[in-house]
């Protein structure tokens, strides 16, 4: 069986709401759906009852997961994963960068590439790592 898609699945700790917000207003993601703790497991702690099980956000053709993970569950930040975006337009690319920039860490600014794209990498505020590849135009 070929392999077909490899999706990013992030687990945020109990701020999965907070950053499919963030992400909708930085990346332009669309919410393909949300399952939450309490509307599927019977015997859900209230405390977890509103956390995020599982998300699905659409990239424009790319897809990610995410969840708050289960109770005591501590997300690793950066982790050994980088989510990696190729963005057509420089335009685009600048301002999904700068938004994810706000509150996190620059690793290596958006800037002319080698290969002859922009390129460029940032930490989240959430932990996540991601990196940046664009058309200059």
């Amino acid at each position: 069986m070929p392999i077909t898609a490899a999706t990013p699945y992030l687990i945020l700790g109990g701020k999965a709401q907070e950053a499919i917000e963030f992400y909708k207003s930085a990346l332009g993601a669309k919410v393909q759906s949300v399952q939450r703790f309490g509307e599927v497991m019977e015997s859900c702690p209230d405390a977890i009852r509103d956390w995020v099980m599982h998300a699905a956000l659409e990239l424009g053709d790319a897809q990610i997961f995410m969840s708050d993970g289960g109770p005591g569950e501590e997300p690793k930040p950066g982790g050994p994963v980088n989510v990696a975006l190729n963005i057509e337009g420089a335009s685009l690319a600048h301002a999904s960068f700068d938004a994810l920039s706000a509150g996190g860490t620059v690793i290596e600014p958006l800037k002319d590439a080698p290969w002859g794209s922009l390129f460029g990498a940032v930490v989240d505020r959430y932990g996540i790592s991601w990196m940046f590849n664009s058309t200059k135009t």
